[in-house]
């Protein structure tokens, strides 16, 4: 499986640093929290960890069962939910299933229909993903990362517009679906990484903690 080693790993833009010798690895089937206020880089951070932005200093090495990843092909082996990314809003909800699983494997036994009970969202199969609720289109989003045969799973602020119900949601499915996978959580809400095993506070990496 993945893990990741990150060695002097640093990022600015322009003459602001947003983190910078960060030094530390995700060993496969590790659960990882970055932590730290709002605005503080956790996002900025895992563009960078999922090879969308690059660094300024430093770098980051993938390996996925002993073998080096190229940087510019670690995309097909992660899947990403974030605020920041948008769902095809002029799809159906099957048409964007069938578009996203031409580029991603399912995890094995889990069909169409599975998903669909799984996420709550089967009475919405024919429905265009604009006329969507936040909820849904969250717990469409976290699904997509949960049920794509990928070993690493990056989610951004992975509650954000789901109630009570939908956190308990989303801790069920990290339960069932996240053992095998190689986990980063950029959070300052304790309750969506209560389970990881290492907690990364990204503001124990700005510039003037170096001086």
């Amino acid at each position: 499986m993945i893990s990741i080693q990150l060695d002097q790993a640093a990022k600015r833009f322009q003459y602001d640093w947003i983190f910078k010798n960060v030094s530390l690895v995700l060993p496969s089937f590790s659960k990882t929290a970055i932590t730290g206020s709002n605005g503080s880089g956790k996002s900025t951070f895992l563009k960078c960890l999922s090879g969308l932005i690059p660094l300024t200093e430093g770098k980051i090495t993938y390996q996925l069962e002993n073998q080096t990843i190229l940087e510019d092909s670690f995309y097909k082996h992660l899947t990403l939910s974030a605020p920041y990314l948008e769902l095809p809003e002029e799809f159906t909800l099957l048409e964007f299933l069938d578009f996203h699983f031409k580029f991603k494997n399912k995890i094995s036994g889990l069909s169409i229909a599975d998903m669909l009970e799984l996420m709550y969202l089967q009475e919405h199969k024919n429905k265009q993903i604009q006329f969507f609720s936040s909820g849904m289109k969250q717990r469409l989003k976290l699904g997509m990362c949960f049920f794509s045969d990928s070993p690493l799973m990056l989610l951004d602020e992975p509650t954000s517009n789901l109630d009570v119900k939908g956190v308990n949601w989303y801790l069920d499915m990290v339960k069932k679906f996240g053992d095998q996978k190689t986990t980063v959580i950029c959070s300052n809400d304790e309750r969506e990484y209560s389970f990881c095993d290492q907690i990364l506070s990204i503001e124990d990496y700005k510039l003037n903690k170096q001086l």
